[in-house]
């Protein structure tokens, strides 16, 4: 089956991270940045995962510096900048790239299987969201403006299909969450 579970990942530390220990989660895949206009998010993402995480929810943040060389931060200062701002306790990842020849592999399996505005496949900005079902399929993508407790409902739709035992919809695109990017 085609899924997020086929990529590792490293983590702040360096440390390689199969994406496969997710089996069975309800997943937001983040492109973060501490420089960021929109970092703020990163505070209601810690709230979101707070309130979710005992049900199957986790947050992954992976910064990135392609956006207005918004994440200058390495991996170790990145981690600690965001538990020290924003108190963030989710999974924070190494920085990546996530369009270009060097994109990492899984942004490109993500970016193949939806699109943004306009029909566009590349990311455009920092706190662009994947929603990710418990199958390890891709959901839904929202852009960067689109403020992290208004997926409160998706979130919770997602983690009922998962106690219910019914399947997620592979890809449910929210074209109108993406106005604006």
């Amino acid at each position: 089956m085609d899924s997020i579970y086929q990529f590792n990942a490293p983590l702040y530390n360096s440390e390689s991270f199969p994406l496969s220990q997710l089996k069975g989660k309800t997943i937001l895949i983040v492109n973060t940045a501490s420089k960021c206009n929109f970092s703020v998010q990163l505070s209601a993402l810690e709230k979101l995962y707070q309130e979710y995480k005992s049900s199957g929810f986790t947050i992954l943040a992976f910064p990135c510096n392609q956006f207005g060389q918004n994440e200058p931060l390495d991996n170790l200062a990145i981690k600690d900048f965001y538990q020290a701002q924003f108190n963030v306790s989710f999974e924070v990842f190494g920085k990546v790239m996530v369009n270009g020849p060097e994109a990492h592999p899984l942004f490109n399996y993500l970016k193949s299987h939806t699109r943004g505005i306009s029909q566009n496949r590349a990311i455009k900005w920092n706190f662009t969201k994947f929603l990710i079902n418990t199958e390890g399929q891709l959901v839904a993508r929202y852009a960067p403006r689109t403020k992290p407790e208004t997926l409160k409902h998706v979130i919770e739709a997602n983690l009922q299909k998962k106690t219910s035992g019914k399947k997620s919809p592979k890809i449910v695109t929210n074209f109108a969450a993406l106005k604006g990017i």
